[in-house]
């Protein structure tokens, strides 16, 4: 149990970041491969995909902090959510499939074209693999996390 298990809001984000985070880098290697360009892209975001292609292992390095902070933000923003609905923790099956394509479109539609990448916004890429995996990996289980450390409500 983690030191921080007394603070349940602190568990289940830092938790569902680190499981959803570490969910999304093994679909990443194992669909675009093992390589450094699969973090470095992420540091693109905020670099540019030049400088972080051109970076090596500490952009490598960069790109895996920012996507593991990424992931635990998405978990704070369900864990804020479900404070004020909190049909996502008592429905966490169905919420975390939800939320994990918004996660995917999320990402793909504000963050992304937002970013130093400058990608597409619009239409939105639909891409099966990613999809599921965002919807499986990295909703599910921030869903799951977060009701898992939601006290019963008195």
């Amino acid at each position: 149990m983690p030191a921080f298990a007394a603070r349940p809001a602190l568990t289940a984000i830092v938790l569902g970041g680190l499981l959803a985070g570490a969910g999304d880098a093994l679909f990443a290697f194992l669909f675009y491969g093992w390589k450094l360009s699969v973090f470095q892209t992420v540091a693109g975001g905020l670099i540019g995909r030049e400088a972080a292609r051109g970076g090596g292992v500490p952009t490598f390095l960069l790109g895996t902090l920012l996507h593991f902070l990424i992931a635990t933000g998405w978990a704070a923003l369900f864990w804020a959510a479900s404070r004020r609905f909190p049909v996502l923790v008592r429905q966490a099956v169905s919420a975390g499939l939800g939320y994990g394509f918004i996660v995917y479109y999320g990402m793909n539609c504000i963050v992304l074209p937002l970013s130093a990448l400058h990608t597409k916004a619009w239409p939105p890429p639909f891409a099966p693999g990613p999809v599921v995996a965002h919807i499986f990996l990295v909703g599910l289980p921030i869903a799951l996390l977060a009701k898992k450390y939601t006290r019963p409500a008195r």
